[in-house]
C-alpha cells in the first residue's frame, strides 16, 4: 500500500528536481485550475448578488447607489475575465511544454516567481526591464 500519492497536497516544486518536470507541470496545472474555479465561483456569486439587489431596490437613492456598485462589480468582472484568459493561456503553455520559460529570454522564470504568480510569462529581470521601458515612455 505504500508508495507516493501522485497529487499530494504537500508537494512543493523544488530546485533540486528538473525544471518543469511532469510533477511540476501537474502542480502548476492544478494551481491554475483551482484559481480559475475560484474566479468563476466568485463571478457566479456576484451575478446572483446583482440580480438580488436589482429586484430589491425601488427607492431612487438606493438605485443610484446600486448602479455605482454594479459599475464597480462589472469592472471587477472584466478584470477577472482577462485573468481567466491569462490562466487559460498558461494552461495552454503547460500543454505545449513552454510554461515556466521567459517569453523574452527563453530562460526558466523561476519556481518562486511562478508559485507567487503562476501566469507569469517573463522572468523577474525581463519584467523589470519591461517596466523600466514603460516608465520611460510614460514620462515622455
Amino acid at each position: 500500500m505504500g508508495g507516493r500519492r501522485k497529487n499530494s497536497n504537500h508537494y512543493k516544486p523544488s530546485n533540486d528536481e528538473p525544471f518543469m518536470n511532469k510533477r511540476q507541470q501537474n502542480y502548476f496545472r492544478a494551481k491554475l485550475l483551482a484559481w480559475k474555479e475560484d474566479i468563476v465561483r466568485s463571478n457566479r456569486e456576484t451575478l446572483q448578488h446583482l440580480q438580488d439587489e436589482s429586484e430589491q431596490h425601488a427607492d431612487i437613492a438606493d438605485r443610484a447607489t446600486s448602479e455605482t456598485d454594479r459599475a464597480l462589480e462589472l469592472r471587477a468582472r472584466d478584470r477577472q475575465r482577462k485573468l481567466i484568459a491569462k490562466i487559460d493561456e498558461a494552461l495552454e503553455r503547460i500543454d505545449e511544454g513552454t510554461y515556466g520559460y521567459c517569453e523574452e529570454t527563453g530562460e526558466p522564470i523561476g519556481l518562486k516567481r511562478l508559485d507567487a504568480r503562476p501566469i507569469a510569462t517573463l522572468s523577474l529581470e525581463a519584467q523589470e526591464r519591461h517596466e523600466r521601458r514603460e516608465r520611460v515612455y510614460r514620462d515622455d
